[in-house]
């Protein structure tokens, strides 16, 4: 299987030197200073080149690839600057990076696929950046950016629905070892590369800072939370600074019904219906949280990593809410216009967190620390199609409640690390930049 694999190799790259070498020997891009021979030499060397790296190729499993000039990496620059988070959803006939098939870490809650959902056209379609080109996901290139690092999602379920997606991306190259068993909270999920000494982890904090159950009968889909607004949540800052990129996100949890407390006093709660509590949006909870979270990592002696804030994501219920029958039978992405009314809070939850972060960012520059965007808001607002409804299986056995919040896998969630990936090179760039600068 190599050798003709190999010999293909050779016949391919073997007729584009012939073409370089005609066009040189005619005199079409060469110099007529430069001696026949040199050309010849330099045909040479390319030749044995290629011939030692189809040798290499020979040595690796079918899950492995010969490692990359990284160098050669950083030289494939951004030509502009360019926003990739406006543009628009276009045909892509090619379809997903993998099915539920060559994938067996998609959990039932995301495998839409495989609980029978019939059409596939969400899964052909690919954001276009406006005003250049989004690369496709490139899972040996995302390996080699971060060769003997680790990244964690920090947040609710919709990050750790990011986290299976890269997974799945990731295992057309490598599938990694679960190292979970060595952690005792069950929420918090480990996965090794050895090949790469790459650590993945999802650290499950809804939140982001303390929350206790308010209710004495315990915790419900719809029970009241104490949330305490100016405290972190403890389990996941003590675990963050052994990481050296963080996602951070969170969302949907806010509004549930909360008691809100700040400096030990409750001053005021969400949707909880009580004399006396004044009601505050869900905005004001949201605000505090991640203000609580961008400061703690601020203040991490030992935190070095580089963070990313992931936008809110949205929902897409119509004709209901989650719990009074509200679904998401689309099959096709939409237009701005079609969710006018449902943008208003949608980017309302967007604003409070930029606002959030840009300060994080600023506060950060003083600090040797970044903070980024990854804007995925108005991306996901126009893919309604891309849920599971009433054909993911959840964790908790109940499929009765339609699933407009999670993203079916594949599906359009797979963007969000084409952004990703697509940040970590320029973060790579700019590090090199930065290392050039000093040795200057």
């Amino acid at each position: 299987m190599y050798i003709s694999s190999n010999a293909k190799y050779l016949s391919q790259h073997s007729s584009i030197m012939k073409f370089h070498a005609i066009e040189l020997f005619n005199g079409k891009t060469s110099s007529p200073n430069i001696p026949k021979q040199v050309f010849q030499l330099a045909l040479t060397l390319i030749f044995l080149s290629i011939i030692s790296l189809c040798l290499n190729r020979n040595t690796h499993s079918s899950f492995s690839f010969p490692k990359l000039n990284f160098q050669g990496l950083r030289s494939i620059g951004f030509h502009k600057e360019c926003d990739i988070f406006i543009g628009k959803w276009v045909p892509f006939p090619r379809g997903p990076y993998y099915t539920n098939a060559s994938c067996s870490l998609i959990t039932d809650q995301q495998n839409c696929i495989k609980f029978g959902r019939p059409d596939t056209e969400f899964m052909k379609w690919r954001w276009k950046p406006d005003e250049c080109e989004l690369p496709l996901f490139d899972a040996v290139q995302f390996l080699e950016l971060l060769r003997g690092k680790s990244l964690a999602f920090v947040g609710d379920s919709v990050g750790r629905n990011q986290m299976e997606s890269l997974l799945c991306q990731l295992a057309s190259v490598v599938y990694p070892e679960d190292i979970s068993y060595n952690m005792s909270d069950t929420d918090f999920k480990r996965w090794f590369y050895a090949d790469y000494n790459f650590t993945l982890a999802t650290l499950w904090s809804p939140y982001l800072v303390k929350a206790r159950d308010a209710d004495p009968s315990g915790h419900s889909s719809n029970s009241i939370m104490n949330l305490y607004l100016d405290k972190v949540d403890e389990a996941w800052a003590a675990e963050i600074t052994k990481f050296d990129y963080v996602v951070i996100s969170a969302g949907q949890w806010f509004f549930r019904p909360l008691m809100l407390y700040e400096s030990g006093q409750l001053i005021g709660c969400h949707k909880c219906q009580k004399e006396n509590v004044t009601d505050l949006v869900a905005y004001y909870a949201y605000r505090k949280a991640f203000r609580t979270a961008f400061r703690t990592l601020l203040n991490l002696k030992d935190y070095k990593g580089v963070t990313f804030l992931r936008t809110f994501s949205p929902a897409h219920f119509e004709n209901g809410d989650w719990n009074n029958g509200g679904s998401c039978v689309r099959t096709r992405p939409c237009t701005k216009e079609e969710f006018k009314l449902e943008r208003y809070y949608i980017m309302q939850m967007y604003s409070t967190q930029e606002e959030e972060q840009r300060a994080a960012a600023k506060e950060g520059r003083k600090r040797g620390l970044q903070f980024r965007l990854l804007n995925t808001t108005e991306v996901m607002l126009l893919r309604p199609d891309g849920h599971p409804n009433r054909l993911g299986h959840s964790r908790h056995g109940n499929v009765t409640v339609a699933d407009c919040v999670h993203w079916c896998l594949p599906g359009p969630i797979d963007t969000w690390n084409e952004f990703l990936l697509y940040m970590l090179r320029r973060e790579d760039q700019t590090a090199f930049g930065r290392k050039l600068q000093k040795t200057a």
